[in-house]
């Protein structure tokens, strides 16, 4: 048996992270069973679908490179299979058209609720043979009204549902659009799914689309079904937690390598072992270490998996990284030396935003500083020592390292008898417009001489 999973978002809104969990469950579990990875758009509910959200949930795949064996399939385009299955149920005698009145089913509804029963169709319509309406019924499905359905989860362990318990499900609705069980009980048999892993919001549809596949003669698929993300409170995960759109996370300055790695930790673990690149999960993931309780989400644990990809990230790649991010930032370069520029910066940025932010005074000279810090660093005696320290800086070797520089500012500290601080200080001053940046002597040699000689002469004729 060739392992088949499916991710099938709802455009309804847009990516977020539990989606987005679910995807990666089913790329892994996919992946690690050399089987096949499906994207599936469940877009039948054309009021609240746009096309806006699906580019959303597309391009938030693509970033994070959870690119699918087959699809994207959507639901809209396959409407001739749903009405030939549906004429197939209603011959079998498993399905059958209702006339049955919105007001008719208000008051059945609302007797039920009053004699505190469990809400549900009572069935006058199932064994009537009526024809379909001329003003429009539905068609509902016949559920079986004996016995029970044993779904097998493979994160929950047996769960048993009585028949008895269950309604007979509206399939197609009145204006002629199938319904979601239904579509993604089709769905899942044409396409062959053998494992269902998705939220365990979707328990209770479960015994529904075995008894329909079971109908059409198809037989159910093994489901796990995932706990929850909470928020870092406890609560169900909401906007104010926060990012809504996956994007949002590529916005701050997340690396999808990052961010797949944290959720992926997030309700599954693989001994103690906290760091992982997707093809690394891919080849240990079992949905049987897939915890029962739900996960809370902490944007600390996120920040420091981000900062762990970016330290183990190459330098070639962090470098292509940091570009990409400052031309989105608007930054225009030169980008030449942007390679050492992020290795500068790797170990004091948690995120490409905070990288890109502490880059930018490479690019761009100060303009202002702060009066305070100048008052403190800028001292007659640190303003002498500057313009000393250009002229030695223009007679290093061409092209002189961090390490090469390092020494030489070492050797002038002593000459002049003070502290490194008491010329790095000012010399970041001058050059990054304030009193933090990554080490100076990697500054001056990212820099070069020249650059260096006219922010220091402007800073001091400035300030």
């Amino acid at each position: 048996m060739t392992v088949r999973t499916r991710f099938a978002p709802s455009p309804t809104g847009m990516l977020h992270i539990g989606g987005v969990r679910t995807a990666l469950f089913c790329y892994l579990y996919a992946k690690r069973h050399h089987g096949m990875y499906i994207l599936r758009v469940e877009d039948t509910d054309r009021e609240r679908s746009t096309p806006e959200a699906v580019e959303v949930i597309l391009d938030g795949l693509k970033w994070l490179g959870l690119t699918s064996d087959e699809g994207p399939y959507y639901q809209t385009q396959r409407y001739d299979r749903y009405t030939a299955v549906i004429q197939q149920l209603i011959e079998s005698k498993h399905a059958y058209h209702c006339h049955c009145t919105k007001e008719r089913l208000d008051e059945m509804r609302n007797e039920q609720i009053a004699r505190k029963e469990k809400p549900r169709y009572d069935g006058r319509c199932r064994e009537l043979g009526l024809p379909p309406s001329p003003g429009g019924s539905v068609v509902r499905f016949k559920n079986p009204t004996e016995g029970q359905v044993v779904v097998s989860d493979l994160v929950h362990g047996p769960i048993v549902f009585d028949n008895r318990e269950l309604d007979d499900l509206i399939i197609l609705r009145s204006d002629g659009n199938p319904t979601y069980n239904f579509c993604v009980a089709v769905d899942d048999w044409d396409m062959q799914i053998t494992h269902v892993i998705r939220g365990d919001d979707h328990i209770n549809n479960t015994p529904r689309q075995i008894n329909l596949l079971q109908a059409m003669g198809g037989a159910p698929p093994h489901y796990a079904h995932l706990p929850m993300i909470l928020g870092p409170d406890g609560q169900k995960l909401s906007k104010r937690h926060g990012a809504v759109s996956v994007l949002e996370y590529r916005e701050a300055g997340f690396l999808p390598e990052a961010l797949l790695n944290y959720l992926g930790r997030l309700g599954w673990s693989h001994g103690d072992q906290e760091i992982f690149s997707l093809a690394e999960m891919a080849a240990l993931f079992d949905l049987h270490h897939v915890n029962k309780s739900a996960a809370a989400l902490s944007p600390d644990k996120l920040l420091w998996t981000n900062q762990q990809h970016l330290m183990k990230l190459p330098a070639t790649e962090l470098g292509v990284a940091l570009q990409h991010r400052l031309e989105h930032d608007g930054c225009s370069g030169p980008f030449d030396r942007v390679g050492l520029i992020a290795e500068s910066l790797r170990e004091r940025a948690k995120t490409l935003k905070e990288m890109a932010d502490g880059a930018r005074f490479y690019f761009e000279r100060p303009q202002q500083w702060n009066p305070k810090e100048v008052e403190k660093h800028l001292t007659a005696e640190a303003r002498g020592h500057l313009l000393e320290w250009v002229q030695r800086f223009e007679s290093l070797a061409s092209g002189a390292d961090a390490g090469v520089i390092h020494a030489a500012l070492k050797a002038f500290c002593e000459e002049k008898g003070v502290g490194l601080g008491k010329i790095a200080q000012p010399l970041r001053i001058a050059l990054a417009g304030g009193t933090v940046s990554p080490p100076i002597d990697q500054v001056l040699a990212i820099l070069g001489p020249t650059e260096v000689k006219e922010r220091v002469l402007a800073t001091l004729a400035a300030t």
